[in-house]
């Protein structure tokens, strides 16, 4: 894999941009951190299939459903599935903010880290096809 310094980075970004588009790796390195560029499809459809990535369960709950993330403190109420699912998304866009600030630096939200890219990545839509077992 090509690990581009900043500064090359910055005078070949079009190529650069190209290469990642096109599915080539492509790195950057700056001060011994390295990153890599990869398409916002290809890494969403990677974080999607990850086995890290647990999948929400939803149950009935007497008058309405509840939707939960085992393993995480995310979960939504709602009367209907539907209104759960939606609800469920709204923790997950708060959750993943919530990480972001501050929770990343706590051992046990750490390693959340790919749902946090992964709802970062997604559009409502998603999201919501997501919890009720779409991709």
């Amino acid at each position: 894999m090509t690990f581009l310094s900043y500064t090359d980075t910055r005078n070949r970004l079009r190529e650069v941009l190209d290469t990642a588009d096109g599915g080539v790796p492509i790195g950057i390195e700056r001060h011994g951190h390295r990153v890599v560029l990869l398409d916002l499809a290809r890494l969403h459809e990677l974080l999607a299939d990850s086995p890290r990535l647990r999948r929400p369960e939803a149950i009935a709950d007497g008058d309405g459903w509840s939707v939960f993330l085992p393993d995480t403190p995310i979960a939504a109420d709602g009367a209907d599935l539907d209104e759960a699912t939606e609800e469920f998304v709204v923790a997950l866009r708060e959750y993943a903010q919530d990480w972001v600030e501050r929770l990343r630096f706590a051992p046990n939200h750490a390693q959340h880290w790919p749902l946090v890219h992964f709802v970062s990545l997604s559009s409502h839509a998603d999201l919501a096809a997501w919890v009720r077992g779409g991709r």
